[in-house]
């Protein structure tokens, strides 16, 4: 049983981690002219914008923040999820 739960709060931690990876490299594709138009910002832009909308009041004139604030959410989750996975284990 102590496995699976190791493994499963490896697993999630891991998909957190790929998840804001594609988060930075989203916001980084914005500095390029036309990156958003590619086949890999199009994908991007399916999995980060639903995520990243939630956080659109985080403006400040006309630059946006919602980057950050949806990496610092995800980062207390992933720091939930450990503690959670250290309360299951007993460490």
């Amino acid at each position: 049983m102590a496995t699976f739960v190791f493994y499963a709060i490896w697993l999630i931690n891991k998909a957190i981690s790929i998840y804001m990876l594609c988060i930075v490299v989203y916001a980084l594709m914005s500095w390029f002219p036309n990156s958003y138009g590619t086949a890999i910002g199009r994908f991007l832009a399916r999995i980060v914008e639903p995520f990243e909308s939630l956080f659109n009041f985080a403006t400040i004139g006309m630059i946006s923040l919602a980057p950050i604030v949806a990496l610092a959410v995800l980062s207390f989750v992933q720091m939930g999820v450990n503690y959670l996975g250290q309360l299951l284990l007993g460490y």
